[in-house]
Formats: structure tokens, C-alpha cells, sequence
């Protein structure tokens, strides 16, 4: 532990000033070349985003805790580059050891570059806040205040209705928004609950029921909740990466039909793991995949024990060689394997709809969702002995051809683009941008349906 306490510091400095010194000045910059300009006013028609300025216990702070929960990985190197974590190595310009709970200090860093942002409160179509939600969780999940879950949440609550309160009271909260980088699930608590059970009561508050709360995993009946994807380890910083990319990936051989990389499925009770693990350990020792045009029939990338985290290289090649990636349910539906395999070309198999197609609706079109995945009951699988690679061996190679496009298509649409980026990437939409784009449409429609319901 003392070894990485010298990139805690440096980590939490260069945080720190970004912070401390670039939010209003890119705000005044923004608003200045959008006064003098009639085309960025006429882009920014019913888009304006004002950033909440929130005291730093609620977002700054907060990860200077990123070493103090020991039995868990220690956060600090995955503070640097504003979130996205180190290079996988030195030479690389569009790879990080990303961790998926650092998704609100990159969303973050990407607001503040938002090209529609207002100071004026009144004006804004959207309120922001910066509230590191999951962080600010750990001390209720795994520190000395779990008893305490249900107050998640408050202190910022009385922040807002003390603090300039006409932002909030404008719209009681209705057209403000935050980003959560846990499932819902983990903010989801019921209050007073007694015993007290796994997670926070945040989402249970009545005072935050009228903010919308983007989340990795959504639930499924909050109207407020929506869920945005986990960010990957790809951030590539101009158009010209990301093109090199999408092209290795559509010449890569894919010499296995399916894979799986993944943890679990070692249970002796049924369940789509322990169908899948057993599958592909089956097919894997046969030997007879040549007659179908494979090497494998189904490969397997043991990640157990979280050591695939932090190691795109450990999934990605693999995931470069397969037809198919398995996605089945863990802990909750929904895995960030997901967006790994769409980065690698990958098509995902998914055994409910509660893994992708019900839960990111702004990212991977929904009414489409069947020309770039498979989707298998896992009822059929565990309890009616169907065989998934029967089945993704029936699907013709032309039509594989045509879900592998579509999945090409949505590469630009599941990455995290890196901060401070080149103009060219910027013209095509990325995860920030849809999310932003799909969380003013809700508030929007949130408040005109107020508006009718008023008069």
C-alpha cells in the first residue's frame, strides 16, 4: 500500500487543479464563441446544460478515498488521465487500464467541454450535477457507515434547497440529472430497512424521485433511471485511430465460432453459466470444428477473480478471433463484456432481454436490436438442454456477415471518446453524446408533460 501512495498524490493534484482552474473558464469560453456565433446559438437551441457548482465534499473529495477500502482494488491509478486510468503502455494512444467506476469523473471531464454550457441557470434546458455518487457510496456499502445507508444522499438534497434554491425549486428537481457508476440495484435500499441489506437508499429518497439518474445498469420500472454504457478501455482522441481500429477489427480471422470470457459458471446448481462453461468445455475437446470452418467451436478466457479488468489484452484478442460472444447474466443482468465484444467485433449472445435490449436503448437501437445479436432464452438452455452452438451454427454466414456490420456501426456509439479530442472525432457522435442527447429529450418531455399537466 505505501508504494502507491505517491500516485495518490499525484493523481488527486492534477485532478484537483483541472478542477479547481478549468470549469468556469471553459464555461465563459463556450458561452462567449456561442454569443459572438449564430450558428453555435442555433446548435444550441433547446440544449443548454448549466453544471451545478457542488462544494468539493461531494465530488473532488471524495477521491481522496481511493485507497482507504483495502479489500478492495485500490481505485488511485485509475484516477489518472481524468478517469480513464494508465496507458496499457507507454506507446499507446487510445488503450487505458479503465475501471468502470470511474465513469463520473469521466463524464466529468467531458461535460466541461459540453459546447452548449450556461452560467445562467434560468436559461439552461438541464441541470448537471457532479456528484461522484458511486464514490461517495463505498462508505455505506463497505465502510463504517452501512447501518447508515439511508442517509445517502441527504447531505447534498440540503445542499440544493439551501444553496442558490431557485435552481432546484424552478423545476422541483425535474430537469436535473447526475450520472451513478454502480447498478441501480446498489442505490436501491428501501428505507428503514431493518435488517439492513446490500446497498444504499439514494434512489429511494422521495426528494430525488424527479432526477434523472444514468446508471451502467438501470432498473426496470423507474421512469427516472436509464442506464448508459460501461466505459471501455478504447479512447481514442482523433478519427483517425478509431478508423485504424474499425478496420483491424473487420479484417480480423475469426477462427472460433463463440466465446466466453468471463468468471463463475463453476456452480453445481443449474444456471446459464455453469450451460455455458459446460458447453464449450465440451466442444473445445472434440476436435471436430474443422468441419464447420473453426479452429474452436467455443473458446474460453478465464477472468475469475477480477484479473481481466484491468487487462483489455487478456479479452480482446480472443474476442478479435470469435464469431460470437456469450453474455450471460451474473451478479445482475447486465456485463461490461458487452461493450467489449461490440469494440471487438463481436457479436453478443444474450439469454434475457434485462442484459442490453431493455437497458441502453439510446446506444444500441432497440427496433434493431436483432441485426447485430442473438438472443437465446436461458430457460431453454438450462432446463430444456437446448445447445447454444447449434444454434449460432445455424445462423448462414451471410447473415453473420450482416450482423458483424451493424456491430461495426456501433463502435463509434459504445466508446467514451478521450477527452480534449480532435475536431474531426468530435463530428461523430460517441457514449457522452448520446447519453446528453437522450437525457435532454427525457427532461424535455419530463416538463412538457408538467406543462400539460398544469394547464
Amino acid at each position: 500500500m505505501a508504494s502507491s501512495k505517491p500516485h495518490i498524490f499525484i493523481f488527486i493534484s492534477i485532478i484537483t487543479l483541472f478542477f479547481l482552474f478549468n470549469p468556469t473558464t471553459s464555461q465563459e469560453t463556450d458561452n462567449l464563441d456561442s454569443s459572438s456565433s449564430s450558428t453555435t446559438q442555433k446548435n444550441c437551441e433547446n440544449r443548454w446544460i448549466h453544471i451545478r457548482k457542488l462544494p468539493p465534499q461531494f465530488n473532488l473529495d471524495l477521491l481522496t478515498n481511493c485507497s482507504e477500502y483495502t479489500f478492495l482494488d485500490d481505485l488511485c491509478p485509475y484516477l489518472a488521465n481524468h478517469g480513464l486510468g494508465q496507458k496499457t503502455h507507454n506507446r499507446s494512444h487510445s488503450w487505458y487500464r479503465t475501471d468502470p467506476s470511474m465513469l463520473e469523473l469521466i463524464f466529468h471531464r467531458r461535460m466541461l467541454e459540453y459546447p452548449c454550457l450556461t452560467e445562467d441557470p434560468t436559461t439552461a434546458n438541464a441541470v448537471y450535477l457532479p456528484y461522484y455518487a458511486g464514490f461517495d457510496s463505498l462508505r455505506y456499502l463497505y465502510g463504517p457507515e452501512y447501518n447508515s445507508s439511508e442517509e445517502h444522499g441527504v447531505q447534498l438534497f440540503n445542499f440544493l434547497q439551501n444553496e442558490n434554491p431557485y435552481i432546484w425549486n424552478r423545476y422541483s428537481g425535474h430537469d436535473h440529472f447526475l450520472v451513478m457508476a454502480r447498478p441501480a440495484w446498489d442505490f436501491s435500499q428501501p428505507l428503514d430497512n431493518d435488517p439492513h441489506l446490500w446497498g444504499t437508499s439514494f434512489l429511494e429518497l422521495p426528494q430525488f424521485f424527479n432526477v434523472t439518474a444514468l446508471t451502467i445498469e438501470a432498473r426496470a420500472w423507474p421512469w427516472q433511471e436509464h442506464a448508459v454504457p460501461y466505459p471501455t478501455s478504447f479512447h481514442p482522441p482523433n478519427l483517425a485511430l478509431l478508423d485504424s481500429w474499425i478496420l483491424r477489427v473487420r479484417r480480423s480471422k475469426r477462427s472460433s465460432l463463440a466465446l466466453f470470457a468471463g468468471g463463475g459458471g463453476l456452480s453445481s446448481a443449474p444456471n446459464i453459466r455453469r450451460s455455458i462453461r459446460i458447453e464449450c468445455d465440451n466442444s473445445s475437446s472434440v476436435g471436430n470444428g474443422n468441419s464447420f470452418g473453426y479452429e474452436k467451436l467455443c473458446d474460453t478466457v478465464d477472468c475469475s477473480n477480477g484479473v481481466c479488468e484491468h487487462d483489455p489484452i487478456r479479452f480482446m484478442k480472443p474476442m478479435l478471433g470469435a464469431n460470437f460472444c456469450l453474455q450471460p447474466p451474473g451478479d445482475t443482468p447486465t456485463r461490461k463484456s458487452t461493450f467489449d465484444a461490440i469494440l471487438a467485433g463481436c457479436i453478443p449472445v444474450f439469454f434475457e432481454d434485462l442484459s442490453a435490449k431493455s437497458q441502453y436503448s439510446w446506444h444500441l437501437p432497440e427496433n434493431e436490436f436483432e441485426s447485430f445479436s442473438v438472443t437465446i432464452p436461458k430457460e431453454d438452455v438450462v432446463f430444456k438442454g437446448l445447445k447454444i452452438l447449434d444454434v449460432l451454427q445455424r445462423i448462414p454466414r451471410a447473415r453473420v456477415r450482416r450482423m458483424r456490420e451493424k456491430v461495426l456501426e456501433l463502435i463509434p456509439r459504445v466508446v467514451y471518446r478521450k477527452h480534449s479530442s480532435s475536431p474531426g472525432l468530435r463530428t461523430k457522435k460517441d457514449a457522452f453524446d448520446l447519453t446528453i442527447d437522450g437525457t435532454l429529450d427525457k427532461i424535455r418531455s419530463r416538463l412538457q408533460e408538467l406543462s400539460d399537466f398544469v394547464l
